[in-house]
């Protein structure tokens, strides 16, 4: 059997500046020396150990080796290949893509100047054309933090209906982005965004504070009964400490009761079931309710029902849209009972039609959510209502 290892002897070269770059090798043991030839003169740049990666940089930019590697100790090296390293890099987030290969032409480029050599081109690697994506990506970042201080990110309300009485009983609350030359922007492309930084916690206190604005006017127009709203948080404000004395505050200042305000966690998102059931204990001494989001998504398993005690579960949209099979209506009636031996509501969103809505009253659902009940409005529009 042919081993994923290669041995080189002490005096050996393992490869030649301006040699092709076949692949990268992590140093498993041994001393590894790089040079480089200045003015026909041989300048050692450096050692090398177990551990450290050799000649990972021209596979990044796909150029000629800068360098000669040469063993100073028996070595053992790893090779990693090309497609190794690519498939890494493509998969990887575009901004740190660019911030990779900016440092690794930065680099060729002193290198090449500090040692008098002529391999890189100081034109040739200034003109090289950033990475499309991470420039928008970087673009669209900075113009959401414009967007979030100036209050340019709106906040809609889509409704959620009692099933058995017909009654609006609540709201989700949804944030919608209005780009001064794109349009809309989709909350799944800028939400993405805004979890992959630290954005998401002053995005998701935004959104907070806004709903508890909401629910203030609501109580100051008198409507009765006051409606709840729901709020989803993401895994980062989860982990964000004092959450649930900051969400009170919010609604103490405007002399809001706890259980007008709802909050959903995806089950994607319950990594750290202890924490999560702290926090749920601190939402149920104030009243607070909380809710199990995008049940049956992919990630779904029954454990979090297990230790969590949610009040209610809420289906993801492709189970209304499963109702139209009979395997659906089953799946979805045995959720149903599992909800009330949990003593949960059960929420169904995606609601599209009244033949959905009709079976999922049968099937004992507490709350329909979808366009049949309702595309998200404004405030104003709740208040016209």
């Amino acid at each position: 059997m042919q081993s994923h290892f290669e041995s080189f002897r002490a005096g050996d070269i393992i490869f030649v500046e301006g040699d092709a770059p076949a692949n990268a090798f992590l140093i498993e043991s041994g001393r590894v020396e790089v040079s480089r030839m200045w003015f026909g003169v041989r300048h050692v740049l450096g050692e090398l150990g177990a551990g450290m990666l050799l000649g990972e940089v021209a596979v990044i930019d796909e150029s000629p080796r800068m360098m000669t590697a040469r063993a100073l100790t028996p070595c053992r090296l790893m090779p990693i290949s090309t497609a190794q390293i690519t498939e890494r890099l493509a998969a990887a987030d575009p901004i740190v893509r660019m911030l990779l290969m900016g440092q690794v032409t930065r680099f060729r480029l002193m290198l090449a100047t500090f040692t008098g050599g002529a391999a890189v081109s100081r034109v040739d690697v200034l003109d090289k054309p950033a990475d499309a994506d991470a420039v928008g990506k970087i673009r669209l970042e900075g113009e959401l933090r414009v967007a979030l201080e100036h209050g340019e990110l709106e906040v809609f309300l889509q409704p959620i209906q009692e099933i058995e009485s017909g009654c609006i009983a609540g709201y989700e609350a949804l944030v919608r982005w209005q780009h001064p030359r794109r349009g809309t922007v989709m909350p799944t492309e800028f939400i993405r965004l805004a979890e992959e930084t630290s954005l998401i916690v002053p995005i998701g206190d935004y959104v907070l504070e806004r709903v508890c604005d909401m629910l203030g006017e609501l109580k100051r127009r008198r409507r009765e009964p006051l409606p709840f709203i729901a709020v989803n948080l993401s895994a980062r404000q989860l982990e964000a400490p004092e959450l649930v004395e900051r969400i009170l505050g919010y609604l103490y200042k405007r002399e809001l009761p706890p259980d007008r305000l709802k909050l959903e966690i995806a089950e994607s998102q319950i990594f750290h079931e202890a924490h999560i059931a702290r926090l749920m204990a601190r939402c149920h001494s104030v009243g607070m309710q909380v809710a199990l989001d995008d049940f049956g998504t992919g990630y779904s398993n029954l454990g979090p029902l297990l230790t969590l005690d949610f009040d209610q579960i809420k289906l993801d949209v492709g189970f209304a849209h499963a109702l139209d099979r009979p395997r659906g209506v089953l799946l979805v009636g045995a959720i149903a009972d599992m909800a009330r031996a949990l003593s949960c509501d059960l929420v169904a969103e995606g609601v599209e039609t009244r033949e959905q809505h009709e079976i999922l009253r049968l099937l004992g659902c507490r709350y329909a959510q979808g366009w049949l009940i309702g595309r998200p409005v404004t405030l104003e529009q709740v208040l016209a209502s």
